[in-house]
């Protein structure tokens, strides 16, 4: 019996030992949720734990313990489409430099974070810097790209002319130069449509922060040049988009592919022929907006692009003088597939209306050239409300423009510009109704319907790039707040815990739906990239962890409905990171 119970009191005693152990050094939980490169010391700054617990928190200091800040955490809140409850961790009022722990004497301790300046400056320009990533037709080299450099794929200079695009002069099968672009997404084929709006909401980035867009420079080939790197990587995927324009009458190829997407090859293995596509009225607005954009944005680096800016918006004249002509020449895969051979499955960037497309043309035409008779095509197809822009709705990008020169707009236009401005703030004080209670502490992410094909960028960089553009008509400060904690949202204070941009943060994809990166022999995938995020419609078959709509997220290969890449995506993001590193760089 003694040895018994010396056995129980050493037992007793260990365990004590242990538990007092325990209480010194807590264990990481992972259950806090945070922006995972960290705060800006103005800004506000808010963890969220995963679970609910009442009473205080802590913040120390990483390397010393020290206690620098203690609070007590938020009421719980509750998630509108699940069970799931949270509690907010705020801690504005640390401003100090440095590196911190979050402590909850139940729960543990958060990974390390940090509070630093300049916090957006490296992966504003790793979004760019992807972009050089996903050049078609070069040799990625090891000087711009270390290890992910690669030989040259996708030349195009021998592509061939589909039976649907075939005309007289450019008969079926005939052959055709259209190279350089950027791969569109996973794939390695171009869509003039998504390209179109890609080039036009990076031009706009540069539109608005020019200055900004002028300092930065990414490493790329054209970095030695006059022409910041924003407009030399812009330029690569333009000069490939005038090559989609039928010389003859002005019209756009509607894309540039295979009959059906390649596998998950290097671009060097693929071996399938490459078809130019009929000409679409949609693929041939969006290349009029964009190079019309472009036109204006270009003429002051004739230097190293001589005449380019003339030749653009000649080739956006004719091309907007082709739809007029051809307003009903939709784009329909499955029609065009009924009547043309080789069928074509790849992506359809479909479309049941141009209204949209006519109106971001006619504004940006108008815009560039100051010429009256595009105002009453603008007139005429402006929309009732801001809608966010996205590669099929493209009006909030013509409104976004209006709002951008309502300095230079005279008359009608000027008016259309006020206008946009109204609709734009009455749309994101809609999205703010009731955010003070939301679980994650973020105006998106609060509905069901915020989860879908593409979430990430298409509403969720949106919106933040909406805040900013009311924060930039009314310097209130609450929407620059909001369009900060949207991109919290993004880069990990989220249901599933990732920071949704691969190389970044503590959790991030390692296994996008990415054909260059699945291919490439390299562990890590490409840096700087933003997956598609949570979808509870998993169209692509895959088992997901959960079909909660916000925890509808899984990070492998095949699911191409939450991990993939796009070039739209991608422009969102890069837009919305460098608009939000060139805002809080100057607030103190």
């Amino acid at each position: 019996m003694k040895n018994h119970y010396l056995n129980v009191s050493v037992c007793t005693l260990i365990t004590l030992l242990f538990t007092a152990c325990a209480k010194i050094n807590p264990p990481v939980n992972e259950l806090y949720r945070f922006n995972q490169l960290g705060f800006y010391p103005s800004q506000e700054k808010i963890a969220v734990l995963d679970t609910v617990v009442s009473g205080p928190f802590y913040i120390k200091e990483f390397n010393s313990g020290k206690i620098v800040y203690e609070g007590l955490v938020s009421q719980p809140r509750l998630s509108a489409f699940s069970e799931k409850e949270t509690v907010v961790i705020p801690f504005s009022q640390l401003r100090t430099i440095g590196t911190y722990f979050i402590e909850i004497p139940e729960v543990g301790k958060s990974l390390p974070f940090e509070i630093k300046d300049s916090l957006f400056s490296s992966l504003s320009k790793a979004s760019l810097k992807a972009f050089y990533l996903q050049r078609s037709g070069t040799a990625i080299e090891a000087e711009f790209a270390g290890k992910w450099e690669r030989p040259a794929g996708h030349p195009d200079t021998l592509v061939r002319i589909h039976p649907s695009a075939a005309t007289a002069v450019r008969p079926a099968e005939s052959l055709i130069s259209s190279p350089k672009g950027w791969y569109d997404a996973g794939d390695y084929n171009k869509y003039i449509v998504n390209s179109g709006f890609t080039v036009g909401i990076l031009l706009s980035l540069f539109e608005d922060y020019p200055q900004y867009a002028q300092s930065v420079s990414v490493q790329i080939p054209e970095s030695a040049n006059q022409t910041p790197d924003l407009l030399d990587e812009i330029w690569w995927n333009l000069e490939w988009m005038l090559s989609m324009q039928d010389p003859s009458d002005g019209g756009v190829y509607h894309k540039l592919t295979t009959p059906s997407f390649e596998g998950m090859i290097k671009p060097t293995e693929c071996k399938q022929p490459r078809y130019v596509i009929e000409k679409s009225v949609t693929a041939t607005l969006d290349f009029a907006a964009s190079m019309a954009q472009a036109s204006r944005v270009f003429a002051p680096f004739e230097k190293d692009y001589p005449e380019v800016s003339q030749k653009m918006l000649q080739a956006s004249i004719r091309a907007f003088n082709w739809a007029l002509q051809h307003p009903d020449a939709l784009y329909n895969q499955r029609k065009m597939n009924a009547n043309f051979k080789p069928a074509v499955s790849t992506g359809g960037y479909e479309d049941r209306s141009a209204t949209d497309e006519f109106f971001w043309a006619a504004t940006e035409l108008y815009i560039t050239t100051g010429n009256e008779k595009y105002t009453s095509y603008v007139k005429q197809y402006l929309p009732e409300s801001f809608i966010l822009p996205v590669w099929g709705k493209v009006s909030g990008l013509a409104q976004m423009s209006l709002i951008r020169h309502r300095d230079k707009l005279e008359k009608e236009m000027g008016t259309l510009s006020d206008s946009a401005g109204k609709q734009l703030i009455s749309y994101v004080d809609s999205c703010l109704a009731g955010v003070e209670l939301a679980p994650y502490a973020a105006a998106y992410g609060r509905s069901s319907k915020d989860f879908f094909w593409g979430c990430n960028s298409d509403k969720a960089s949106n919106q933040g790039i909406a805040f900013l553009y009311a924060y930039r008509l009314t310097n209130d400060r609450r929407y620059l707040t909001n369009a900060l904690h949207t991109m919290d949202y993004l880069l990990g204070r989220n249901a599933t815990g990732y920071c949704y941009v691969t190389g970044f943060g503590h959790k991030s994809p390692l296994h996008p739906h990415h054909r260059l990166a699945a291919s490439d022999g390299i562990d890590e995938p490409l840096p700087g990239f933003l997956v598609g995020g949570p979808n509870p419609g998993k169209q692509d078959g895959c088992e997901y962890p959960s079909l909660v709509p916000d925890e509808a997220y899984v990070d492998i290969l095949p699911s191409y409905a939450s991990n993939e890449i796009a070039i739209n995506w991608q422009g969102m993001f890069t837009y919305y990171a460098m608009a939000l590193d060139a805002t809080l760089r100057d607030i103190k």
